[in-house]
């Protein structure tokens, strides 16, 4: 394993990158913005030869990085990728965040040849996973938000969508959304900033370098939630159980909640429920150490129903129930959250 932390923070733009790249510089990180990831593995060697005096490092690399990379025709493979270019008498680092950012290219993201798109995207992934490979402790943080909070906030600020396509800010996030996935999935972190402020989010980035950062200990987290009130984008795996008896349309139970012995009993009485949680045990039990060796830290199991009251909650309580023990033999963190419960 290298000696020198890197940190990557990606994400949905608009969802908080300068923010959390702010929040790392104030703790000592040296903070490059918008770093083309080509030149990332240079940049890293190049700190590896400062002799120990540069041991944390936080980039933020996102859609942006796209508009500084060269066509599929041009692209330099991985071993030529990373140089990076001189400046006129100098062969400094890059400067530190707020002053060494890379310039946009004009209109980047916007209209770009599709296999460019895929080169770049292919690319990153690729880099990062050599990356890896080579001992190097990569981590992944992924910001996002949910649209509704995303077109507010540049709705607020005037400022114009990377990708939009004919001023069209939804239409933008969808495409970064699915140009990012790749990234995304790579992530040991993913956070959901809708509901965090500026202050909120700065305190948990710096939390997760400061504690999160330097445990290996891996989180599970089940939620429960309901389909009414949306998706939680923080989820790894989507479970949908709204194919289970419904008890919200048996009298007695309509006006309890999943965690009242009585709604569970009724949930877990039928065959399917139990194949159901004995199937999901045994994915769990599959991809746990697969994530593990992908060093990833934190896996959201998200569990769905409709209004997230009932079922959702009755399978969350009773898979938290079966992993406890197994999870704490592996040494992993179990947390149990339930959305949704008090809505509706």
């Amino acid at each position: 394993m290298k000696n020198i932390r890197v940190i990557l923070i990606s994400g949905l733009s608009g969802s908080g990158k300068t923010t959390a790249i702010k929040a790392l510089e104030d703790i000592g990180f040296y903070c490059v913005d918008n770093l083309p990831i080509l030149l990332l593995p240079k940049f890293i060697e190049l700190f590896e030869q400062s002799g120990g005096k540069i041991s944390k490092v936080a980039v933020v690399e996102d859609i942006r990085g796209e508009g500084s990379y060269p066509t599929s025709q041009q692209a330099p493979n991985r071993a030529g990728a990373g140089q990076a270019p001189n400046r006129a008498g100098s062969g400094q680092a890059p400067n530190r965040a707020g002053s060494g950012q890379a310039p946009n290219r004009a209109g980047s993201g916007q209209g770009g040849d599709g296999a460019e798109e895929k080169n770049f995207l292919k690319d990153s992934r690729r880099i990062l996973q050599d990356l890896k490979r080579e001992g190097y402790p990569i981590e992944i943080l992924f910001l996002e938000s949910s649209d509704p909070i995303l077109m507010r906030r540049f709705s607020e600020t005037r400022r114009q969508h990377p990708l939009a396509v004919g001023g069209s800010i939804r239409e933008g996030l969808r495409l970064e959304r699915e140009q990012l996935q790749g990234i995304r999935d790579m992530a040991n972190q993913v956070i959901d900033t809708s509901q965090l402020n500026v202050h909120q989010l700065k305190e948990k980035i710096q939390q997760y370098a400061q504690e999160g950062g330097s445990s290996s200990q891996m989180t599970v987290a089940l939620l429960s939630f309901g389909y009414s009130f949306g998706i939680p984008f923080e989820a790894d795996l989507l479970m949908d159980v709204r194919f289970l008896p419904n008890p919200y349309f048996v009298e007695e139970l309509k006006r309890l909640k999943g965690d009242h012995p009585k709604v569970s009993e009724y949930v877990l009485q039928w065959e399917e429920t139990k194949e159901f949680l004995r199937h999901v045990q045994e994915l769990i039990r599959f991809l746990l150490p697969l994530y593990e060796r992908e060093r990833k830290t934190h896996l959201t199991i998200a569990v769905g129903c409709t209004g997230g009251r009932h079922r959702s909650i009755v399978i969350v309580n009773q898979l938290a129930e079966m992993l406890r023990d197994e999870l704490a033999k592996r040494g992993v963190f179990l947390s149990v959250k339930h959305r949704d419960a008090e809505k509706g």
